[in-house]
């Protein structure tokens, strides 16, 4: 319901903010956790601690940290591809289907990410995605409106 970027301490695994704050990634760790019984959160810690050079440096970190890592749309682009899940990021909304996740850039260069549902647009021509975007999670047509970033179809064993 609240978009909250503030960093917390985490219980690991299976570590969450309340559930009525988060981020982007937030949605992406609950539907993964409440789908699948999967927890981004030990499982990007885990290959961030055997990968952790394949990883984004952009936060200065010398080890991985449990409590943001699995919070931070770069790491899970990384994680997702080297877990072989990357698909090419295309234009043609009839490549997205329902479950996969769509990285996006948003304006002032900000990573953002979002899961593709089987909802359409209002003209039928594109799936929903939902994502927090700022204000809560929500249901959105917003696959055309920012640029595509990555593309991912991750179905954990």
């Amino acid at each position: 319901l609240i978009y909250d970027p503030a960093y917390a301490g985490l219980g690991f695994p299976n570590g969450d903010v309340p559930r009525e704050r988060g981020v982007c990634t937030d949605v992406i760790v609950r539907a993964y956790r409440d789908a699948f019984g999967f927890d981004l959160q030990r499982e990007v810690n885990a290959d961030m601690k055997a990968h952790f050079a394949a990883y984004p440096k952009i936060w200065g970190l010398k080890r991985p940290d449990r409590n943001i890592d699995h919070r931070r749309v770069p790491n899970l682009q990384t994680f997702f591809e080297r877990r072989g899940a990357g698909l090419p990021a295309s234009g043609n909304p009839g490549d997205y289907l329902p479950g996969d996740i769509v990285s996006q850039m948003l304006p002032g260069n900000l990573p953002h990410i979002a899961i593709v549902t089987r909802r359409r647009s209002p003209d039928g021509e594109r799936p929903m995605l939902v994502h927090n975007i700022g204000a809560g999670t929500r249901l959105d047509d917003t696959l055309r409106t920012f640029e595509i970033t990555g593309h991912y179809r991750f179905e954990p064993a």
